[in-house]
């Protein structure tokens, strides 16, 4: 080996290898996705003893380069003995691998935290590294990140350094990062492999050491995160004066609720939230704020956006504060955009535009106008609100990755959660009393109903400036939870009612209740209106939100099951464990990673750890890497996890390696690749009974199920979807065990037409519906769409 380093004395890099101490070689150590390190004692009667930041590289006598890093740490002087001269210290140096640098500038994750969506391998790298280095250029290139494997949802942790959450990024591409000469790459796990055979001599049987370190599972429980569960409408009737309107649960609210937060206050745009587009420097940070001055007169082509994608679930509300309109306007604030920047492509956005030389503002749903034209007053601020609410929290599903016999397999859907969606535009003027109501310019409750066709997620785009003139003085981007609420007046008028503080304009406040978990008790959720917006005499009050449960599920691989049974012995091998990352947010999560885990925990290959040392190697050794070991004409694929390079202070050269290897079932359960587990399952799971051959078999959700009247005697329910022949819809009183032939007192009826009536009894009732099929026995689905009632009987 040759390692040089740079002191960064203005004598460059300086060639150590002579003075590389006997007793402490050049070694190199690397593992997957962490930080390589690079040690060696130096003589200090030859050589300076380098400094910290030092630039330290190593390189194999063909050229090859073994190891780039910096010092991180000041050298160790250690006492090596007496000489004529005095005490002999050697310098015992620590270097790391160029990520190093990254990782003083942060960990990556956005300044609220949150999840990154959906991205593939290299997206998510580069989002990243985009993120450290806005706080200082580190120089880093990722050029040659090109793994496009595509993620779900990956949550960053804002306290790990940046390495542990590329290398977590990797690992869920089942992939590997490098960091090195100034760069960073990423490879497919198992991209290089290393032949070795005993029948040609490239295999040492004497440095192989393997065994298999767990049993076969082959019937798996998993549980993940809360997720959301029935699909709950309360429904109450106004008197005229009772303000608040208590609910019968916990409604799921989720964990990241403020997405997007900036009051434009800064001297330049924070690269940490936000990308700009703006070749004509019409763009800007003033005393008001972000400042719109013009565009280059085309669509696109001048945009200020968020850096991340949102997922388009649950409730979400984009608020524009202090946005003063400037003549001659023209382009769209606010947008949801799916693809790429246009107005075709926006979903839901507020448009400016000139309507016979004034300024006015419309909501534009789909590419469209929809609703009223607002024109804003010359000189007033205004705030916009952008309402949307989807039945469905989650939008994008979770991917896993394993290596199977060196093959990579995936399971989980890349496809996004198809749901309908409620849209809002409401606006206020900031100069008018707090008590006046806010202006609605478009209610969808009120209009045709809900967005059938929606995307799963979407960019938002605060200003896409065609010609704007104006300026926006704050911007946020929230996800309360999974509230909503819509009214009927006695005319039959819908409405939504709009959540929110106090003194905006607004209708109601709404709390989600305490606690979390099946087994926790805590309050429950509530709906209180706001003085003179209280519900009048015979107004019906619709409350939408889901419940909450733990995510769990339970599969096994039946064939392995069949295979293992041999005398009196079962061939059922079980294991329950939690998913750690990627997180599982719903028991279909929790079903894809259950079949990863059967698909490595049923192969015996799986299970291999072991141990190989060889000398100078055809080719370059690194973690991810895979050895083809083919002895007694037997080839198992081995996936390498660490390696140790040792010089071996000779001439001609002479490379030791050292190589873990570990196949996914043989690894610690934090230390798995394309998943980590935790051997451990969640204290308030309720345990699947019986263990499923493949993910479950359901029917959609009843996601628009409604009430279409509601008497002192009658429920009239509106399933939101066409039935086929043969198929119907369950009603219970309770949520659970549906089912031809199961508890019979428990059910209230079985329609099989779309729209139907249940007879009321008491003033609080409650039922739980789900859609079936006319298979024998029927599917149903996954969870309830329930209808609680709160209203007088006759």
């Amino acid at each position: 080996m040759k390692i040089t380093i740079d002191n960064l004395n203005g004598l460059g890099a300086v060639d150590y290898t002579r003075s590389i101490a006997l007793e402490g070689p050049i070694t190199i150590q690397r593992a997957l996705n962490v930080p390589s390190r690079c040690t060696a004692d130096i003589v200090l009667e030859d050589a300076i003893i380098p400094v910290r930041y030092a630039r330290v590289v190593v390189t194999a006598d063909d050229a090859t380069v073994l190891f780039t890093g910096y010092v991180a740490t000041e050298p160790v002087r250690i006492y090596v003995g007496d000489a004529t001269t005095g005490p002999l210290y050697r310098a015992r140096m620590t270097a790391v691998s160029d990520e190093w640098l990254l990782d003083k500038l942060g960990s990556g994750a956005g300044v609220r935290g949150g999840s990154l969506l959906p991205l593939n391998a290299s997206s998510l790298l580069n989002t990243l590294t985009t993120r450290v280095q806005v706080a200082g250029s580190a120089g880093i290139s990722l050029s040659g990140a090109t793994l496009t494997r595509p993620l779900g949802t990956f949550q960053p942790k804002p306290a790990s350094a940046w390495s542990t959450n590329a290398g977590n990024a990797a690992s869920a591409a089942y992939a590997g990062y490098r960091a090195m000469s100034g760069g960073v790459t990423l490879q497919t796990a198992g991209g290089t492999t290393h032949a070795l055979s005993d029948a040609d001599g490239t295999l040492s049987i004497a440095e192989l050491q393997t065994n298999a370190v767990r049993e076969l599972a082959n019937d798996v429980t998993l549980s993940g995160a809360e997720e959301p569960a029935a699909y709950i409408t309360e429904n109450f009737i106004g008197d005229g004066t009772t303000t608040a309107f208590e609910l019968s649960g916990e409604a799921f609210r989720g964990t990241d609720r403020t997405l997007l937060l900036d009051s434009f206050n800064e001297a330049v745009f924070d690269a940490s939230q936000w990308t700009i587009t703006d070749p004509g420097s019409h763009l800007s940070l003033t005393s008001t704020g972000l400042t719109m001055s013009g565009g280059t007169g085309a669509d696109g082509q001048t945009t200020l956006a968020a850096l991340d994608a949102i997922e388009m679930g649950g409730s979400l509300v984009a608020q524009l504060g202090g946005v003063v309109f400037g003549t001659a306007s023209d382009g769209m604030i606010a947008g949801m955009y799916q693809g790429a920047t246009e107005l075709a492509n926006c979903f839901a956005g507020f448009r400016v535009r000139q309507s016979s030389g004034v300024t006015v503002l419309v909501p534009v749903i789909n590419g469209a106008e929809v609703g009223t034209v607002f024109t804003p007053v010359a000189g007033h601020t205004y705030a916009l609100r952008l309402r949307l609410h989807c039945v469905e929290m989650q939008r994008v599903m979770q991917l896993y990755y394993c290596m199977v016999d060196g093959t990579i397999e995936s399971f989980g859907s890349s496809s996004g959660v198809s749901a309908p969606m409620d849209v809002v535009f409401d606006l206020i003027d900031e100069g008018a009393a707090s008590n006046t109501p806010a202006t609605v310019l478009y209610d969808s409750a009120a209009s045709s109903g809900p967005i059938t066709s929606t995307p799963a997620t979407c960019a938002f785009v605060v200003a896409n400036s065609t010609q704007l003139y104006g300026s926006v003085a704050s911007v946020s981007v929230t996800r309360p939870g999974s509230l909503w609420v819509v009214s009927t007046l006695p005319s039959g008028t819908l409405q939504t009612r709009l959540i929110g503080h106090a003194g905006q304009g607004l209708d109601c406040e709404a709390t989600y209740g305490t606690g979390s978990g099946q087994t926790s008790v805590g309050t429950p959720g509530k709906v209180t209106f706001y003085a003179g917006r209280v519900p009048v005499a015979d107004e019906r009050i619709a409350v939408t939100y889901r419940s909450h449960q733990r995510s769990v599920a339970r599969l096994q691989n039946a064939a392995s099951v069949a295979a293992e049974a041999a005398g009196a012995a079962p061939g059922t091998c079980r294991w329950l464990g939690k998913v750690l990352q990627p997180v599982a947010r719903s028991s279909a999560d929790c079903e894809a990673a259950a079949q990863a885990v059967l698909a490595f925990a049923t192969s015996r290959t799986a299970a291999v750890a072991g141990t190989y040392a060889c000398v100078n190697p055809a080719t370059d050794v690194w973690p991810g890497d895979v050895l083809a070991i083919t002895s007694a004409g037997v080839t198992s694929s081995l996936l390498v996890r660490s390696v140790a390079v040792e010089d071996g202070h000779a001439a001609p050269e002479v490379l030791s390696y050292k190589i873990k290897f570990a196949n996914d079932w043989a690894t610690e359960w934090a230390d798995g690749i394309g998943l980590k587990l935790s051997e451990e399952i969640a204290a308030d799971a309720i345990l699947p009974q019986t263990a499923l051959d493949s993910p479950a078999e359901v029917l959609a959700n009843l996601q628009q199920l409604s009430v279409t009247s509601l008497t002192e005697t009658t429920l009239g329910v509106d399933a939101g979807t066409a039935l086929p022949s043969g198929w119907g819809v369950e009603v219970r009183r309770s949520d659970s065990q549906f089912g031809v032939g199961v508890d019979a007192t428990d059910l209230v009826q079985r329609s099989p037409v779309r729209s139907f009536t249940i007879p009321r009894a008491a003033q609080i009732e409650r039922y739980y519906m789900r859609l079936y099929d006319n298979s024998t026995p029927p599917l149903y689905s996954r969870f309830s769409s329930a209808i609680f009632v709160n209203a007088p009987v006759s």
